[in-house]
């Protein structure tokens, strides 16, 4: 069937039979179904040549994802499209590699290098999706190349590259935390962006990583503030959460004043101290109060910090915002920063939120009845909004109930309790039981309306329904312990309700009652007692401890009427199932009944069981929440949730402010910038706005208006970059007022790598000047290099103009070939493809003989080698010395024949690409081998095996060889087969080391420096590492290099150092290793390669192989 009739067929089944759509999907499950073959045709589809097919069997399979289906196996299929020329398939193949991507790790890992050039794409879309999928596939092998693309994509000319670089921190810093250093620098970076697009992602990987780094804020504050206003959504929230917790360290608590106000003034404050009316204790109380009132008196003139006060006017504005999120953290953030004078102005947002859905109102009422607690008065006017409709869910219903009994005061107690007398008929019993808790806090609270309460409570106990009685019974027995004495009425009614009410906590609070107040109902007390005791077996466990107090309470009151019943109690207690109960009769015995062994406790056994109480406070349960930050996880579960942060104390002293003033750095007063503008006025976009702006913002707005656009998505970023600069600057103007050429200078933000780098830029540039062979054209672009190199901006962007790539060739070609230093670690590290003019370029068609390299100063460069004396042939380059050998087969498991394999390091004749594996067959059985083959291959996609040629006998005692070939793709996937003789299989597997994917290459050091220079930033791992101390001398490291990697030595003039040279077997990626002693055994590896898994697993294997 073809693509095109599969997809017809397709459609046409899909709109003919009258089902639901997912009843055709392949990921149903409908074994029986003929619809099974489905993913058949959508690999057929996406195998086509036609972009159409493609498209609609990616659009088809991102359906299926966003309705819950599994669509994993058709990630080989759609993995392969990931190089697709069409703009909307390679789109939603990132789509769909985004989603499965830590799945199947290992088919992705196959496509590294596809994404690795994606991330150098033109569009970019592409290069976002390319750096999303890289970081989703969870290996720590790929940490360093996740590493430098977002390092790269961090100084990407668009805002919505650095944005996705942003997103990709935290993701990395999760697989590999060791990397948060390297990853704190980049967020520094992006810290200084000036885009609204990249600042809420980039606060973000801040919060995840490295909330502690308050300093890295302090230059950025200002303008996080300013732009504020213009970031999306869900970064407003993350940043007005950070500059809360910010704020809480650098500026003193505008509530000062009131808060030693309320401390000093306060006439409750010895209320636990002594009784006594000593002089001493006056004295000390008079100085503590001078104290107080000295220290009040040196804080009274607060002014509020400029940066505090633009915090909250520009947050604000926000209060209007329509997404729900945003306006709870401003809230939060006015509740916690703002002076009281100024929070009221949260309440009527906050108000207008409750109109939402029930999960925003519940979330909103829960911060709102915490603010109640302290705030009162800001929600009094907005008390109707409280009110609760017969519609709301019960959670909402509590939380607003919480919030009435918050606000209930002396003016409004009368409107409240009306509305609680409504709320006591409804159906929903658990809304009912908490009005009833709430009349009860009402009623504690204001001291006017406790009668009325507690007589509306009583009414209540003449209830139908149990559970509304059960509740008025223990908010009662609440109330009572205030004034026992005027309500011995509502005790003995209570008591009668103990053969009624069968709610355990009731019942319990009923026997309290009775027990606690006994002397009040003297003939009511020991008749409950005693029809307790008649059905104490069948109690619950926490009346049974009541019913135990109850007895020990009126055996020490009236011990002859009750002194049997409570024996008869305590027996039943002494052989109850719960061993608290047990363990209570038997402490109750001791202490109430005195023999012979009960000790000293008897004698103040009635003091212990009638002490006076304190009567209980019932508090809200909200009092104690505002220590989390409102608007937080922790707030809402009222407990400390993973990865919250503390919200800091107020500073005793203000810190200092000038740490958040933006200095402008001597060097970007350079006047090279003006002197480029003089000479030509008309400069190309690119390097204008990398020269000016830097590679974390976007370029003056000016540069792009007056700059030739780019093609492709050039334009489209100089016109997101041009939104963003305007209303940055109209933000700003407040603050502004200096003319268009200083506010050039001061735009790009002050780092310190980039400082170093254009030192060396500076160097460089000197150097140049000294040499006169240069004409002005030259220097002039040799300014222009330096600029970009100023900005660490990698050359190959794919979107520059031609004119430019041209112009940079033509330099490239006439700069006159120097060695670059090798020396200067710095330049090591900071070196960027933008740099090339500082590399021999390669010398065109000539080449040079092999004699000419072959001088006295080199003999040394070539020990280790066995060179011919005619050419020098890759074989002839190989290490001396016995090949490793591996084992492929035990001669136990074999049954006597036992196989082991080496890679030869010799070209496989039948096919090039092949690594040629020997193999070597020993029968030590008593009989022969026949017909050794293999069957069933089973490898990864794209590897390829030409099997050896069948070994018809192997005789018993003998030994005999056979070679074959795999092509292993460059990976170091094993290849499994069936190794076979006449009568048994056996299943053996070949994995090669990375070192045998290669084949050595010979090139002239021009050459080599040629390649490496093309081979930069991420294609490039540097590390640093101890030699062994049998590894000092340049011999001894050839032969470990050689040994771990089959690569040929490269001639260098320098005895320090050593190269070394070769490709991939199967794809034929150049692999250029370089090792460059120093010191006490110190050394550098650098190794290039553009399939980066091949490079960082090779790093590893020489590592090894130099420190062993």
């Amino acid at each position: 069937m073809s693509a095109s009739s599969a997809f017809n067929d397709e459609k046409g089944g899909s709109s003919s039979v009258g089902e639901p759509e997912y009843g055709h999907d392949p990921a149903s499950g409908g074994i029986f179904s003929s619809d099974y073959k489905r993913h058949d045709d959508l690999k057929e589809m996406l195998d086509s040549n036609k972009d159409s097919l493609k498209l609609e069997a990616m659009k088809r399979i991102v359906a299926m994802i966003a309705r819950g289906k599994n669509a994993s196996d058709l990630f080989p299929a759609v993995v392969k499209n990931v190089a697709c020329k069409n703009i909307e398939v390679k789109k939603l193949v990132y789509v769909y590699l985004v989603r499965y991507a830590e799945e199947q790790q290992d088919l992705a890992l196959l496509s590294i290098s596809t994404f690795q050039r994606g991330l150098k794409d033109p569009n970019q879309l592409i290069r976002a999706s390319a750096l999303r999928v890289l970081s989703s596939i969870r290996v720590t092998i790929i940490v360093p190349i996740m590493m430098l693309a977002i390092k790269e994509a961090a100084s990407d000319m668009s805002p919505y590259v650095r944005k996705t670089a942003a997103h990709a921190i935290p993701k990395l810093y999760s697989l590999d935390p060791e990397q948060k250093d390297q990853l704190i620098e980049v967020i520094e970076k992006l810290l200084a962006d000036k885009t609204t697009l990249v600042a809420g992602s980039v606060v973000m990987a801040f919060e995840e990583v490295c909330p502690e780094r308050i300093d890295l804020i302090h230059k950025n504050y200002r303008k996080l503030c300013n732009l504020l206003i213009d970031v999306e959504e869900w970064g407003q929230v993350v940043i007005i959460n950070m500059l809360t917790r910010y704020a809480r360290t650098q500026f003193l608590n505008p509530n000062i004043n009131e808060s030693l106000l309320e401390e000093g003034g306060g006439g409750d404050k010895t209320f636990y101290g002594s009784d006594g009316n000593d002089d001493d204790d006056e004295d000390d109380e008079d100085k503590e109060k001078k104290a107080e009132a000295a220290a009040l008196a040196k804080r009274k003139p607060y002014v509020m910090d400029p940066d505090h006060r633009l915090l909250l006017r520009n947050t604000k504005p926000l209060l209007q915002s329509r997404n729900a999120a945003v306006v709870m953290a401003v809230a939060q953030l006015y509740f916690h920063l703002a002076p009281k004078a100024e929070v009221g102005v949260i309440a009527k947002a906050l108000v207008r939120l409750l109109r939402s859905h029930s999960e925003v109102q519940y979330v909103v009422l829960q911060n709102v009845a915490t603010m109640t607690i302290k705030r009162r008065g800001m929600f009094e006017p907005y008390l109707k909004s409280f009110y609760i409709r017969s519609t709301d869910p019960t959670q909402i219903k509590i939380l607003k109930l919480e919030v009435l009994t918050n606000l209930a005061n002396e003016t409004n107690i009368s409107t409240i309790l009306r509305e609680f007398q409504t709320y006591i008929k409804s159906m929903d019993k658990d809304f009912v039981a908490a009005t009833i808790q709430a009349i009860g806090r009402c009623a504690t609270n204001i001291g006017e309306v406790r009668d009325t309460c507690l007589n509306g409570l009583v009414q209540l106990l003449s209830n139908r329904d149990e559970l509304v009685v059960a509740e008025s019974v223990v908010v009662i027995k609440k109330l009572l312990q205030m004034q026992p004495e005027k309500h011995s009425d509502i005790i003995k009614h209570m008591a009668k309700l103990t053969d009624n009410i069968q709610v355990p906590m009731a019942r319990a609070s009923i026997l309290w009652l009775i027990g606690e107040y006994c002397e009040h109902v003297p003939k009511i007390a020991p008749d409950v007692l005693r029809k307790m005791a008649k059905s104490f077996t069948n109690e619950e466990d926490i009346v049974k401890l009541q019913i135990l107090n109850l007895a020990a309470k009126l055996y020490l009151t009236n011990s002859k009427q009750t002194k049997l019943l409570t024996q008869y109690v305590l027996n039943l207690a002494k052989y109850d199932q719960n061993y608290d109960i047990r363990d209570r009769a038997r402490f109750i015995r001791q202490l109430i009944v005195p023999t012979e062994k009960s000790g000293a406790l008897s004698k103040y056994a009635k003091k212990l069981f009638l002490a006076l109480k304190p009567a209980p406070v019932l508090e809200s349960p909200f009092k104690d929440r505002d220590h989390f930050q409102l608007g937080s996880l922790s707030h809402l579960l009222n407990a400390k949730a993973g990865g919250y942060q503390e919200l800091p104390d107020w500073p005793e002293a203000a810190p200092d402010p000038s740490v958040r003033n933006v200095e402008v750095p001597e060097w970007t007063k350079c006047s090279s910038r003006e002197k480029r503008k003089e000479k030509k006025v008309e400069k190309p976009f690119y390097s204008d706005s990398e020269g000016e702006s830097g590679p974390t913002e976007s370029a003056d707005s000016e540069s792009y208006s007056s700059g030739g656009s780019d093609s492709g998505s050039g334009s489209a970023e100089s016109g997101s970059g041009s939104e963003s600069e305007e209303s940055e600057e109209a933000s700003e103007s407040e603050e502004e007022e200096e003319d268009k050429t200083k506010k050039k200078e001061f735009k790009k933000p002050v780092r310190e790598s980039e400082s170093e780098q254009s030192s060396e830029g500076e160097d460089r540039k000197r150097t140049r000047k000294s040499k006169q062979q240069k004409s002005d054209s030259e220097s002039e672009s040799d300014e222009d290099e330096d600029s970009d190199s100023d900005s660490s901006q990698s050359e190959s962007e794919d979107s520059e103009s031609e004119a430019e790539v041209k112009k940079k060739k033509a330099v490239q070609s006439k700069a006159p070939s120097k060695p670059g230093t090798k020396d200067s670690k710095k330049e090591k590290k900071e070196m960027s493809l933008l740099d090339l003019d500082d590399f021999e370029p390669a010398p065109s068609p000539q080449v040079t003989p092999v004699n000419s390299f072959l001088s006295s100063s080199l003999v040394t460069d070539l020990e280790g080698l066995s060179l011919s004396d005619n050419v020098l042939s890759p074989t002839a380059i190989s290490p001396s010395g016995a090949q490793k050998s591996y084992e492929l087969l035990h001669r136990i498991t074999g049954e006597g024949l036992s196989v082991e394999y080496c890679f030869s390091r010799q070209p496989f004749g039948p096919d090039a690409n092949m690594v040629a594996v020997q193999m070597q067959f020993a029968n030590s059985a008593a009989v022969d081998a026949k017909n050794l083959h293999i069957e069933d291959v089973k490898l990864q996609s794209g590897m390829r095996v030409k099997e050896f040629q069948e070994i018809e006998l192997l005789p018993a005692g003998e030994t005999v060889t056979a070679v074959m070939g795999i092509d292993f793709c460059d990976s170091t996937q094993a290849a499994n087969f069936q190794l076979c003789t006449h009568s048994r299989k056996f299943f053996v597997s070949i994995q090669p080391p990375v070192g045998e994917l290669m084949k050595p290459v010979f090139m002239t050091e021009n050459e080599f420096k040629k390649e490496q220079g093309q081979l930069m930033g991420m294609n490039e791992i540097t590390e640093k590492l101890t030699l062994d101390a049998k590894c000092r001398n340049e011999h001894a490291i050839v032969q470990r290099v050689t040994g771990a990697a089959n690569l040929s030595r490269v001639p260098c003039g320098s005895d320090k150092e050593c190269r070394f040279a070769g490709r991939t077997v199967s794809g034929g990626s150049l692999v250029l290793v370089t090792v460059i002693t120093k010191e006490d055994g110190a050394a550098q590896l650098t190794l290039n390669c553009d399939k980066m898994v091949i490079g960082t697993m090779l790093v590893k294997d020489v590592l090894m192989a130099l420190t062993q």
